[in-house]
């Protein structure tokens, strides 16, 4: 467990692959974390929500050139104390283990992404709660939304379900790093990187019997993530976000289309009708 009062460092990914990013281009940016969602960039908003949060003592914009990032609303970034650069290395999980515990991003370590429009005060809250109270043990804290929960408030969204005995899963870009034991599973994340969005090709790196046991359905989410982190020397657990909205990132077209919708419900709370499957 943290001690009291202890801060959290935030780092928000925003970079991207090499070459041009269609929905940025789609439009009109270059950088997909500068999207405009609802009259906000994606990234000002993230940086918004974490600099209201008052577990989180500093933010790292993390990305190839992150200094190209501040322009337009996100210009203003530059004048907040709470606000730091990285640049990022190859691949998410290297930039991570590369920051995360130095002098510019000490422990503990929370980790969004910059597409994580939706992100609110409240979720921040939610989760680091459970990080002091039901993960208190937790060397790596995960968060994930429900099926059960996403469906029946946006049955036409489309997330990776993992699924389990217990239920489906999807991530909802929000990690918890409490120390220099989750090493291991950063490096054993970069090998499994291009295939994060298959769930079954990473659940495969814990072995054939914890694959069989996901195939087959006899095992619950908590349990197949503590014997993965058993097999890293770590704790890991799943948190469960109760919000919907935590598992919907800015991914593509239909994503965007969403999000602005569920902004624009939260200024002007209509009744909500649901759209046929996108």
């Amino acid at each position: 467990m943290d001690p009291a009062g202890t801060k959290w460092t935030a780092l928000v990914l925003a970079g991207q692959r090499p070459g041009v990013d269609e929905l940025a281009a789609a439009n009109g940016q270059t950088f997909k974390a500068l999207i405009p969602v609802a009259g906000q960039s994606m990234l000002g908003r993230v940086i918004a929500t974490l600099d209201a949060c008052p577990q989180i003592g500093r933010i790292v914009i993390v990305a190839q050139t992150p200094e190209l990032l501040l322009s337009g609303d996100t210009a203003q970034l530059m004048g907040n104390p709470k606000v730091r650069l990285a640049a990022s290395t190859d691949g998410i999980a290297a930039s991570i283990a590369r920051i995360a515990g130095q002098d510019i991003a000490p422990w503990p370590v929370l980790v969004t992404t910059a597409d994580h429009a939706l992100l609110t005060p409240e979720m921040v809250e939610q989760f680091l709660g459970a990080c002091g109270g039901e993960a208190r043990d937790a060397d790596l804290a995960i968060a994930f939304g429900e099926r059960r929960i996403v469906e029946a408030a946006y049955p036409e969204t489309r997330r990776t379900w993992l699924k389990f005995s217990d239920g489906h899963y999807s991530g909802a870009n929000l990690f918890a790093l409490r120390g220099a034991k989750v090493l291991p599973a950063l490096e054993l994340w970069s090998g499994v990187e291009q295939d994060r969005k298959k769930g079954l090709a990473v659940i495969s790196q814990f072995g054939p019997w914890l694959l069989l046991r996901a195939l087959t359905r006899t095992i619950t989410f908590p349990q197949a993530l503590a014997k993965a982190g058993l097999r890293l020397g770590l704790a890991a657990r799943p948190i469960v976000m109760s919000q919907a909205e935590a598992v919907i990132d800015v991914d593509k077209p239909a994503d965007l289309v969403l999000a602005e919708e569920i902004l624009r419900h939260r200024i002007n709370p209509a009744p909500r009708t649901n759209p046929a499957p996108i």
